[in-house]
């Protein structure tokens, strides 16, 4: 069915702390609404209040009919351990729920007919969600994905035992088996490789329903979504943009300057009206005194030059006073924060970084190689591809951190790695992050930790947390401070832009553009593929590695 979502004066966030407020938004039939906004400024928040998982602080959210089936796919895949494939699309595409509903209802019905109604309506809701033919629709839509289920079934395979590609293409095999009315997403593009995005931008575009998205994939939101929401933390301000994603920028940069303009304009205005009253008033003063000391010595003469000189300088001054009233008050922008990012710098490495030599290594079925490649001190490679073509292989190959089967693998000498793994692998654990952080710069005192964290955006409540409390993109800015703290010449990033904000997105690519050490670039972020100056790119796929 067609469906309609409607959000009136919205306000979103916790107790202690509102994110946004006075939200207006309308989702129709064929919408697809990008939100975007520094990471902290609520999208997710939003998303749980459209899917009614959270309650707003205030304001109200409705769907039209009140019976549609609305879809909230969260940002994390949500790994359940000891859940199979099946069993989490299941649950994904709502027909585990909806099931469970329709058998409760019909148990219900075996003893009373007073429930055949609500029977009814479980049974319309369980034909809805595609739950009746869900297991026979499955095999076909993970094939088509790219998950063989005869090597990888969905009743016996486990959620927790896929690779984080392979998960997200099981995310994306939720959102093409799902019958969602309006379809809520949070970062549906982390994780999916080139083919993975291109699927997911065809299937947007074909749904028929509304669509609410989060991404920071900006190549994404330029190719799929009609209108864009923000949500700016700075301004406490929320605007729907009219109008695709590349029209949104054009939008907000013309009205931050024109909101600097009139500020400035105002300020200057009622600075130029408070000079002129406060030189009115000393005028004032100062005539007082003059016509008193210049006055003949007699006590009339005095008084009346006194208040002549006195009332037509008042006047003056409440005048100017007046026209400081009736000034129209213009809010001050507020400044943003912005990260400021750059990568420490080591003393140059060896000319040669790393070298290959017919390196093979086998992994189960999986063969990569045989491998002839070399990394210059300074170089600068884009390596792509698909999911599970060995591209993560290959950098712990090229690092040393994997031996090769046959062939030979070396490393340079004053080879000083900085790295963000895909897995944020160095900031994970029940551990502080104050602590993860000392260890890793031991010769950092406390407060500097501190106040380089804070720069990144991580304050004294971040610190103290255990880093598996963070949410991903707060461990990417962790792993970003640490490479400022240390100094680096190979540099290694492994879909780095996975759960960045733009504005942390952007400071990355600024960073990158001066950075002189050797870099190992591999990502699927098509805009940073075009922004990030590269010498060479390797496509790695089907265990080989094509050299560009």
């Amino acid at each position: 069915m067609t469906a309609t979502l409607v959000a009136s004066n919205v306000a979103g966030g916790y107790a202690h702390r509102t994110l946004f407020e006075g939200l207006d938004v309308t989702v129709a039939p064929g919408e697809v609404i990008g939100v975007v906004g520094a990471n902290g400024a609520g999208k997710s928040t939003l998303l749980r209040i459209l899917a009614g998982d959270l309650a707003p602080l205030e304001g109200t959210v409705s769907v039209a009919p009140a019976d549609a089936f609305i879809g909230w796919l969260p940002q994390e895949h949500e790994r359940v351990p000891g859940e199979t494939v099946a069993a989490y699309l299941a649950r994904r595409t709502g027909c585990a729920a909806a099931t469970l509903a329709m058998e409760t209802a019909a148990a219900a019905l075996a003893e009373s007919d007073t429930a055949a109604d609500t029977y009814s309506r479980a049974l319309d809701h369980w034909l809805a969600t595609g739950a009746a033919d869900l297991d026979e629709r499955l095999p076909a839509v993970l094939a088509d994905l790219g998950l063989d289920p005869q090597a990888v079934p969905p009743e016996s395979t486990e959620m927790t035992s896929l690779s984080g590609g392979q998960a997200a293409r099981v995310g994306l095999a939720a959102l093409v088996l799902s019958r969602f009315d309006i379809v809520l997403l949070d970062e549906p593009t982390n994780d999916l490789d080139l083919d993975g995005l291109d699927r997911l931008e065809r299937f947007i575009s074909d749904l028929r329903g509304g669509v609410v998205l989060v991404s920071h994939d900006r190549e994404f939101l330029a190719r799929s979504v009609t209108r864009i929401l923000e949500l700016d933390l700075a301004q406490n301000t929320t605007t729907v943009f009219g109008g695709g994603y590349e029209s949104y920028l054009e939008e907000r940069e013309v009205g931050r300057r024109h909101r600097r303009e009139q500020y400035d304009e105002f300020a200057d205005k009622k600075a130029d009206l408070v000079a002129r009253a406060r030189v009115q008033r000393e005028w004032s003063s100062q005539g007082v005194r003059n016509a008193m000391r210049k006055a003949p010595d007699n006590d009339k003469n005095r008084r009346r030059a006194q208040t002549e000189s006195s009332e037509k300088q008042a006047q003056k001054v409440r005048q100017m006073e007046s026209r400081i009233a009736r000034l129209e008050e213009v809010e001050e922008p507020r400044k943003e924060w912005t990260l400021q990012f750059t990568i420490g710098a080591a003393p140059r490495s060896s000319s040669v970084v790393a070298t290959l030599d017919n390196a093979v290594v086998r992994q189960g079925d999986f063969v990569l190689g045989p491998v002839s490649l070399q990394v210059a001190a300074g170089e600068r490679i884009g390596i792509t591809g698909p999911n599970g073509a060995g591209k993560s292989t290959l950098l712990r190959l090229l690092l040393g951190r994997r031996k090769p089967d046959d062939g030979r693998a070396a490393l340079g000498a004053n080879i000083a790695v900085g790295e963000i793994d895909q897995a944020r692998a160095e900031f994970s654990g029940p551990g502080r992050l104050l602590d993860r952080f000392e260890q890793q710069m031991p010769s950092w005192s406390t407060a500097d930790v501190r106040t380089l964290l804070a720069k990144f955006g991580l304050g004294a409540d971040h610190v103290e947390r255990a880093v598996d409390g963070l949410s991903p993109g707060e461990r990417t800015r962790a792993g970003m401070a640490l490479l400022q703290a240390r100094g680096v010449n190979v540099l290694v990033l492994d879909e780095p832009t996975n759960h960045l904000d733009l504005p942390a997105i952007e400071q990355l690519e600024q960073a990158l553009e001066t950075y002189d050490g050797a870099l190992l670039l591999v990502t699927h972020d098509r805009r940073m593929l075009e922004n990030v100056r590269l010498d060479r790119t390797w496509r790695v796929a089907d265990g080989q590695v094509d050299q560009r």
